[in-house]
Formats: C-alpha cells, sequence, structure tokens
C-alpha cells in the first residue's frame, strides 16, 4: 500500500516538473518527442514506434512525423543535447502532435499509460493557454534588442507579470503597431460573455466590423457624438447579416471607453485609428 502510494507521488511530481519541458515547437506546432513519451510511458522507443506502426492508419501526418536531419540537428544544439546521448540512435526521431498523443492513449492501454495520457493533455492545454493569454507581450520582447534585455531592469518586471499571470494595467501602442492595437482589441471583444458598450465619438464601418467578433448571445452597444446617413446605412447593413447592433447619440463624453460585461476600459483613442499615431 506504502508502495502504491509512492508511485503516484512520484507520477505527479513527474508531471509537473518535466512534462511541460518535453513540449517543443517544430513545424510550427506543439510536440513531444518518442524517447520523450517512451520515458513517461516506461516503455522503450523501440516498443512505443513498433506499437504505433501496428496502427500507422491512425497516426496521419497532423498526428505524428519524423524529424528530417536538419530538424534533428537544430533540436540538439537548441537544446545543448550532446552527441553521447544520441549515438546509438539509427533512426530520426518521430514527433507526436497533442491528437497523436490522444491517439496513442487507444493503444497504449495500460494503467500507467492511461493516467500519464491524462497529465500530458492537462500539460499541454496549460501551455496553450499561457501562450493564448500572454502572446501580445510575447511578440513584444521579440522586438526587443538582445542587449536591451540584458541591460534594461524592467524587463525583470515583464517577466514576473508573465509568471503571474497577471495582465498589464496599462500599455501604449506607438506610431504604427495598426495591426497590433487590432488585434488587441479583437481579443477583447471574444473576451465578453454578456455585454460590450462603446462610448466613441468617432466611429465608421470599421468599428462595426470589429463588434462582428463578439461571441454568440453578447449584446452591443456603441454611444457616438452624431450619426450620419452613411453610418446608419452601413449599421442596417452589418445589422441584416450579424446579431444587431444598437446606435444611439451622445455628445457627453470627450474620452472613450469600452465596457467588456463589468471591466471598464479608458481608450486613449478612437478604436478605428488605434496604432495611427502615439
Amino acid at each position: 500500500m506504502e508502495k502504491k502510494e509512492s508511485g503516484k507521488d512520484e507520477l505527479s511530481v513527474v508531471a509537473s516538473t518535466e512534462i511541460e519541458k518535453m513540449i517543443m515547437p517544430i513545424r510550427g506546432k506543439q510536440v513531444i518527442l518518442d524517447r520523450d513519451l517512451a520515458s513517461l510511458y516506461g516503455e522503450s522507443t523501440g516498443r512505443l514506434n513498433e506499437q504505433v506502426k501496428r496502427n500507422i492508419k491512425r497516426f496521419p501526418e497532423d498526428f505524428m512525423f519524423q524529424l528530417t536531419k536538419e530538424e534533428f540537428k537544430n533540436w540538439k544544439s537548441q537544446f545543448a543535447i550532446s552527441n553521447s546521448i544520441t549515438m546509438g540512435a539509427r533512426k530520426l526521431p518521430f514527433a507526436f502532435t497533442e491528437n497523436g498523443i490522444a491517439m496513442l492513449s487507444g493503444i497504449l492501454k495500460s494503467e500507467t499509460a492511461i493516467e500519464v495520457n491524462i497529465k500530458i493533455m492537462r500539460a499541454f492545454t496549460a501551455m496553450r493557454h499561457f501562450l493564448v493569454n500572454n502572446a501580445q507581450i510575447f511578440q513584444r520582447l521579440s522586438n526587443i534588442e538582445y542587449h536591451q534585455i540584458e541591460t534594461d531592469k524592467r524587463i525583470d518586471d515583464v517577466f514576473k507579470r508573465l509568471e503571474a499571470h497577471k495582465p498589464p494595467l496599462q500599455g501604449i501602442f506607438y506610431d504604427g503597431q495598426i495591426f497590433d492595437a487590432y488585434a488587441f482589441v479583437c481579443d477583447l471583444i471574444k473576451k465578453a460573455k454578456k455585454s460590450i458598450t462603446l462610448i466613441d465619438n468617432y466611429v465608421d464601418e470599421s468599428v462595426l466590423v470589429l463588434l462582428a467578433k463578439r461571441n454568440a448571445g453578447v449584446s452591443a452597444k456603441i454611444y457616438t457624438r452624431s450619426i450620419g446617413q452613411q453610418l446608419q446605412l452601413d449599421l442596417a447593413r452589418h445589422n441584416s447579416q450579424y446579431p444587431a447592433i444598437e446606435l444611439e447619440a451622445f455628445n457627453k463624453s470627450h474620452d472613450r471607453f469600452l465596457l467588456i460585461d463589468d471591466e471598464v476600459y479608458h481608450i486613449g483613442a478612437s478604436l478605428k485609428d488605434l496604432g495611427k499615431k502615439l
């Protein structure tokens, strides 16, 4: 009984500290290599691949693919893998995507394999959520020169926020970051669960396109200073195809506000002009 409990604890430790480290990007997909999967399942790599070959029709290329020599070389250099570890590998390794690993659960039916697969699926889900929630921060970091990362102490705060999964309270879009600003607002709109309210004195059809990206069942209303004939026509065309947006004249606000459910965002420019100036 004590050994069984110890085994469960050990498996939990492996899942929390090792599985996410084994997930790596290759060909634009998050994958785990066959040798790492075999170690998790307690199988040999050859035995794992033998089982896959017997059921090869279940593993199309988007489920599993074999690394090229160049990919294997890049993988070894990126993760500082010594040649001594891979000298015995006569064949290039296979990479399994999340779908491929899920398919493995159908051919590896031991209790250990089932339990490990559940933990791997959770690791993929956690990593996917982390990447989605912090995609814009990663984009900004990619535009910063390496020496700036080394010298600017404020970068430490960025990493602390990543670790804590806390979104920034303030942000700046510079002149020319039109798509970044557009993507940011799209994410806010898609985040809404109940309602979206926009207070903006300068609205055109581009704002209607943004609001068309909201989830089903989410209401949308715009308050703007004046409603011209063109805007009325654009709104009528929008509402004939998509869930209706309400439009109301309102001239008591100078600033722009975007209300997503119970959250209020104070925005420095009209939605149609984000990214065109600082």
